[in-house]
């Protein structure tokens, strides 16, 4: 299996990976032959990146530490609960959302037993679900992310859950913000900006009325836009003012907005999310965070080509829990020219080579 840009996808290539919808249901199957109305609707549908099977890339595969049919469940139930609230408005607001916590307690619960259980590190899903509200697929992916994150840190498990849950619902407060303001397709004014700077207030105050979340989880809440030099919002706080909680969510919220599809820009890849990290280590993000952050997710997913800096092209092919920059990888060409046969190495064993790029437009000689 490996990971294209729908830029060169072709008529003849074969999905590698079932496409979902919001609902539950597949757009499209995996084994299907894309053709040319194919390809123009995941274009229409702004899918950037699909997985194709291909002699190449046979046997590789993409594991989840999380499955899909439990990130599908989650969403559907973060979806429901948000929507209650959203409909609510600010009537009821608070009972509303108790009411709603045994789910949110149950999904973070689920999760926290998914990664616990597994020794795989997290990979980014590539366009694997099409939904029509960011929030939600994005509310999930915060708490998935910052639940590998604590645990590297080695929180204990109700410290887990209770950033696991804050993470959840750390933008909740949005649901009471103007949806116009939500949902515009350009960059905001100056003036919606601060309106929607009050959306970490507002989730604050939801939830630090709740019998069923702690005062911690609220305060992720709070506190996920302060960064370590000041420049955040809504406070203004710095670096020993900010929760350690707090300074978790901050680095998985920003990873994943920025490797998400949103309407007013196109997604980076994760090795160009995790170097907008690195870059605000120390001013605006909590160093031990991203270093444990860097421990438990895939930079360089399964079936991502990749250009090396001996000139050598490969496929990451497996990935190494040690070192997850350093995968194994199937090196296919060399001095420019197909390998009649392929071999394995793992980079770890190759300390002088460097991955110079991903190279998710690169086509295959062949092809």
């Amino acid at each position: 299996m490996r990971l294209i840009s729908t830029k060169v996808l072709q008529p003849g290539m074969v999905i590698g990976r079932t496409i979902w919808n919001e609902a539950g249901r597949p757009l499209l199957h995996e084994g299907v032959v894309a053709s040319s109305q194919i390809i123009n609707r995941l274009s229409q549908l702004n899918v950037q990146y699909v997985y194709i099977n291909d002699k190449i890339s046979q046997g590789i595969e993409i594991v989840e530490a999380v499955p899909l049919h439990a990130r599908r469940q989650a969403v559907e139930k973060i979806t429901g609960s948000f929507t209650m609230l959203k409909d609510r408005k600010n009537v009821d607001s608070t009972y509303c959302l108790d009411q709603q916590s045994k789910h949110f307690v149950s999904i973070i619960d689920q999760l926290l037993e998914s990664i616990v259980n597994s020794e795989e590190i997290i990979t980014v899903l590539s366009d694997a679900f099409i939904y029509d509200e960011y929030i939600y697929q994005h509310s999930l992916q915060v708490a998935i992310y910052s639940i590998a994150i604590a645990r590297e840190l080695k929180y204990t498990s109700d410290e887990v859950r209770q950033i696991g849950i804050g993470a959840m619902l750390h933008d909740v407060g949005k649901m009471l913000i103007p949806q116009e303001i939500l949902s515009k397709p350009s960059r905001l004014t100056n003036e919606e900006y601060n309106t929607m700077k009050f959306h970490a207030k507002y989730g604050f105050d939801l939830l630090r009325n709740l019998h069923t979340i702690s005062l911690l989880s609220a305060h992720c809440a709070f506190q996920h836009h302060e960064r370590l030099d000041g420049s955040g919002y809504p406070r203004g706080l710095i670096d020993f003012e900010i929760h350690p909680y707090a300074k978790i969510i901050a680095v998985a919220d920003v990873f994943d907005a920025v490797t998400s599809n949103r309407v007013y820009r196109k997604k980076m890849l994760p090795s160009q999310g995790m170097e907008i990290i690195n870059q605000g280590i120390g001013t605006l993000y909590d160093e031990k965070v991203v270093k444990a952050f860097q421990k438990c997710i895939a930079v360089y997913p399964n079936g991502t080509v990749v250009l090396l800096s001996d000139g050598r092209r490969a496929i990451v092919s497996k990935q190494n829990r040690m070192a997850p920059e350093r995968p194994w990888i199937r090196i296919f060409e060399e001095n420019g020219e197909l390998l009649s046969a392929t071999y394995e190495s793992c980079l770890e064993d190759e300390p002088a080579v460097k991955i110079q790029q991903v190279e998710v437009e690169y086509l295959i000689h062949s092809e």
